[in-house]
């Protein structure tokens, strides 16, 4: 694991934006990142996001569509430890499929630390996390989970991960919306398996530490057109 860095620092805020699928942009002053993200076959227009950095879980045009990003960002796309733009970024081997198996395809989860908040990607990740694999997923303040299904995690193991990483915000992606051409569940399933009776959609998540919630929060973002 990455150590947090100085005990003095400058508690910045960072600023979440959902770009659809398992794609986001993440803002703060020390570095943009843009995680997964696609292509147009996916039925969403991805633009071309500014960052630093972009990190991809796995080889499918729908999350590693690097070109598709500005900037002439520094790429990560697999397991280790990083520190790019003065961003410590974790990579976790993890599988697409259930099973865990080679077999099922292989899916890299990430943490990313930025204005000393940790961040963890889950990526395309089809399983509940291992003890080994929550370790490295431990004390996240932001949890960006799949929940829709497909090859990913669907509603009940996603709201069963979010219960085993504890983390002070989770935000639901890789889920059905009328843009979205593949076949996953909608958001509801999952916000009913948390819980949650209704749930605000928010243009995009701004933070700093000294606002975190004390207990995990759903937030659902809005696809930024």
């Amino acid at each position: 694991m990455i150590a947090r860095r100085g005990a003095v620092r400058y508690h910045g805020r960072m600023e979440i934006t959902w770009l659809g699928r398992s794609c986001f942009r993440i803002r703060a002053k020390e570095a943009a990142v843009v995680t997964d993200p696609y292509d147009r076959a996916t039925g969403y227009s991805l633009g071309r996001p500014q960052a630093d950095i972009v990190t991809v879980s796995h080889s499918d045009p729908a999350h590693s569509n690097v070109d598709g990003v500005g900037g002439s960002p520094r790429v990560v796309e697999g397991p280790g430890e990083f520190e790019i733009s003065g961003t410590s970024i974790i990579g976790v081997a993890t599988y697409r499929g259930k099973e865990k198996t080679p077999e099922s395809g292989r899916n890299v989860a990430y943490v990313i630390e930025l204005e000393d908040m940790r961040i963890g990607h889950l990526g395309a990740i089809g399983h509940v996390p291992t003890s080994d694999q929550l370790e490295d997923l431990a004390n996240l303040d932001v949890l960006l989970v799949p929940v829709g299904g497909g090859e990913s995690l669907d509603a009940t193991p996603a709201a069963e991960t979010v219960s085993m990483i504890e983390p002070k915000i989770a935000i639901p992606m890789n889920y059905k919306t009328d843009i979205d051409r593949a076949k996953l569940d909608p958001v509801d399933r999952f916000l009913k398996e948390m819980g949650v009776k209704s749930s605000e959609r928010h243009a995009k998540l701004t933070i700093t530490r000294s606002t975190l919630p004390e207990e995990t929060q759903i937030m659902v973002l809005d696809y930024k057109r």
